[in-house]
């Protein structure tokens, strides 16, 4: 009788703790033992950050200048080679002067007519007609011959470098190609484009530190020598000119320059890099912001990297708390509970 007594109450007992392990739903079984994720926050806050912008440009001459007539025409003599340093004014080609010769004969005949006519008019001895019709035969010539003389004798612009030459002595110019190309390099300019965020923080004269790819680490002095007044919409954009002195002519136009900008310091929140969640399959970025036992799945825009913490654009506020630790296994609207 006691045996089966026994036997019986075991039974009894198994039933009922399978039945405290089940739910109200048949075959579903509680984990009584699971809990809230686990998380680690930090406070995040505003602070006074460098202000700073990184750009690529490629150096341009500070003026460039084709040289080459107006019309084809035979070329003299060439004076320059590529490579050569030239002086404003300095006689760069000579084109044939047959034609400038001849006209020159006209106009001296014609200055001679304009001369009597004048001399005449002033004593009655010749109409006014007459006398206009020779003023302006004579203008004419004189226009014609000495912009045929400018075409004739080719001279630098400006002080610079001749950077090409497409003819020899004796060639026929043929109107398509310029003769000579003349580049001035001191200064060299360079073109960077700046976000339209940081359009109140450039100003014309502003210190710029520039780098070429040529010569490694070696920094260059730059001036803001421009600051285009208008903001592209297409690129939220706007153009800033930099000269650089360069004295010793070693930039030259085509090279590589890594420019770098201070634009002082501003106020910008700061979150540490442990919160910066990457989207899986995309660029965007995004932090668990922790309220009220609970985290938000927030997109972010990042700004620079500052060393082990990243700036934040937009997304969170300062005040916010992010998870920095146990991200792993949450989503929006997950209750976590907090360790430190």
């Amino acid at each position: 009788m006691i045996k089966n007594f026994l036997i019986r109450s075991s039974v009894i007992s198994a039933a009922v703790v399978l039945a405290g392990c089940s739910s109200g739903t048949k075959g579903e079984v509680v984990d009584m033992t699971a809990g809230k994720p686990k998380v680690r926050v930090e406070l995040v806050s505003e602070e006074s950050v460098p202000l700073e912008g990184n750009f690529t440009a490629t150096v341009q001459a500070n003026v460039k200048n084709n040289i080459a007539p107006s019309t084809p025409m035979r070329i003299d003599d060439i004076t320059v080679e590529v490579g050569d340093h030239v002086k404003k004014g300095q006689v760069l080609v000579k084109m044939e002067a047959d034609n400038l010769i001849q006209q020159q004969v006209q106009l001296q005949n014609l200055k001679v007519e304009f001369e009597r006519a004048e001399a005449l008019f002033k004593k009655g001895g010749t109409s006014k007609s007459d006398y206009d019709s020779r003023k302006t035969s004579y203008e004419v010539a004189k226009t014609a011959y000495d912009n045929l003389a400018e075409n004739t004798v080719l001279v630098a612009p400006v002080s610079g470098i001749v950077t090409a030459r497409n003819y020899d002595d004796g060639d026929l110019y043929n109107g398509q190609t310029q003769v000579l190309t003349i580049e001035e390099i001191t200064p060299v300019k360079l073109y960077v484009n700046i976000s339209e965020s940081l359009f109140t923080y450039v100003k014309k004269g502003m210190p710029v530190s520039v780098k070429l790819d040529v010569y490694g680490d070696r920094n260059f002095e730059g001036t803001v020598s421009l600051v285009y007044p208008t903001i592209d919409p297409a690129t939220r954009t706007f153009t800033v000119e930099i000269k650089i002195a360069n004295k010793d002519e070693v930039v030259r136009p085509g090279m590589f320059a890594r420019v770098n900008m201070q634009f002082g310091k501003r106020d910008n929140v700061v979150v540490p890099d442990l919160a910066i969640v990457k989207q899986s399959g995309s660029g965007e970025r995004f932090v668990f912001v922790y309220k009220d036992g609970k985290v938000s799945y927030n997109k972010v825009e990042l700004g620079r990297r500052l060393g082990d913490r990243y700036e934040v654009l937009s997304g969170v506020e300062p005040g916010d708390q992010v998870v920095v630790q146990g991200q792993t296994k949450l989503f929006d609207g997950t209750e976590v509970e907090l360790i430190k």
